[in-house]
């Protein structure tokens, strides 16, 4: 089949959603499927090759880069809106892009997106146009598109039941996006919408889809003491470091360093700074990395650390990412109903800490005799890959395209 992904990075070239979609592209080119990458990009930072065999095709939307850097992208604290409203005026592209975003409801994102998926289902006829969301430009772009092939969502992220914002429209705007397409893949925990919810409707529309990250991870090169990794966005009141931070300077082991990677650390740099006057050089923050310096910093690690998510209907691709490499991971969760948790019940070489605990002694003595256990061990990727099979990239290449 000839498929075209449709993938967002403009807001964040990193993006993870869109290296899921690289992943299963990967695999669906192995199977002997022709497959077509339309990448949004920001203009200043070039999306990476596509797989090897896919076709690439760009759209720079460095007007909208300019937008969100003047306003923030609209965050309730920073700079006031006078100031932002000025830095605006300095670009009259951004102008113009907040222009037809905020005032004309009619992003140049949507509609140019919209245009671009049209000439290149012209051209190559797609059995299928898939859109990688969140965010949702490309998914409202592919709503209206006029193509011969299947109109597919892949909705990592929720879009009504999305609990970071306020979705435009809400559940009626969804319905009326869902009616327009062929099949919307969603996560296990989406799946309340769609039996029983506010989506009820549209619950033949949808199939559940794995993250296709389970991967062997190879062997951890020789070094001395003991690695901690984190790689991911910190984002207030959804994900923050608070909690590991405060483990990690109560534990205070000589041998053991913390590296926590990715960005979003301005609303707890206090925190970093009192962590890191007591742990020194052995708390690192290196920021925002490529995601193959990511991936080596991962496979440098001892031991993986995933942060939960204040919000139950979200689950962290990267937990799966993490398993597949069988080391041992140490998950912190922030509620009792942490959607990872029946995940990290099959796996030998968990631990995981809630927050409402606390840093205790009690707290601190079972972290430092886990780290002393589970020191040097690693599963093996056949163990992992049958715990998790719906995770194995080829597991949801077949139920991707047994859907088109």
């Amino acid at each position: 089949m000839r498929i075209l992904f449709v993938l967002d990075r403009v807001e964040n070239p990193a993006s993870a959603n869109a290296q899921l979609a690289c992943r299963l592209a990967e695999e669906l080119l192995q199977q002997g499927h022709t497959i077509h990458l339309l990448e949004l990009w920001d203009g200043e930072a070039p999306p990476p090759a596509p797989p090897a065999g896919a076709s690439q095709h760009t759209l720079p939307f460095a007007d909208e880069r300019l937008m969100n850097r003047a306003l923030e992208n609209g965050a309730k604290t920073g700079s006031p809106v006078p100031l932002r409203l000025l830095r605006l005026a300095a670009h009259p592209t951004a102008v113009a892009a907040a222009f037809r975003q905020l005032v004309l409801h009619n992003p140049r994102r949507t509609v140019d997106s919209r245009r671009k998926i049209e000439r290149l289902d012209a051209e190559f006829h797609f059995d299928a146009v898939c859109t990688v969301c969140a965010p949702y430009r490309t998914a409202f772009a592919l709503e209206t598109a006029q193509i011969s092939g299947k109109k597919l969502l892949w909705q990592l992220d929720p879009y009504a039941s999305n609990k970071d914002y306020t979705a435009p429209g809400g559940y009626a705007r969804e319905g009326q996006l869902l009616q327009a397409i062929d099949t919307a893949f969603i996560t296990p925990q989406a799946l309340p919408d769609y039996e029983g919810g506010p989506l009820s409707a549209w619950h033949d529309k949808v199939q559940v889809l794995g993250f296709p990250v389970l991967l062997p991870g190879g062997p951890v090169p020789p070094h001395t003491g003991l690695r901690c990794v984190f790689c991911g966005s910190l984002y207030p009141t959804l994900r923050e470091p608070d909690f590991a931070l405060k483990l990690f300077t109560a534990l205070n082991a000589p041998d053991l360093t913390l590296t926590m990677a990715g960005r979003g650390w301005g609303p707890f740099e206090a925190a970093a700074q009192e962590a890191q006057s007591v742990l020194g050089a052995r708390f690192t923050r290196p920021g925002l990395l490529p995601p193959a310096e990511a991936a080596a910093l991962e496979v440098g690690a001892d031991i993986l650390l995933s942060l939960g998510n204040a919000f139950d209907n979200q689950m962290p691709s990267k937990l799966f990412s993490y398993l597949g490499t069988g080391k041992p991971l140490l998950h912190l969760a922030v509620t009792d109903t942490d959607p990872t948790l029946p995940y990290l019940a099959r796996y030998p070489l968990a631990l995981v800490l809630h927050e409402k605990d606390g840093a205790t002694p009690e707290v601190i003595a079972a972290l430092r005799r886990w780290l002393t256990d589970v020191q040097g061990k690693q599963l093996p990727y056949a163990q992992v890959a049958a715990l998790y099979p719906e995770f194995t990239p080829g597991v949801v290449a077949q139920t991707f395209v047994a859907r088109i």
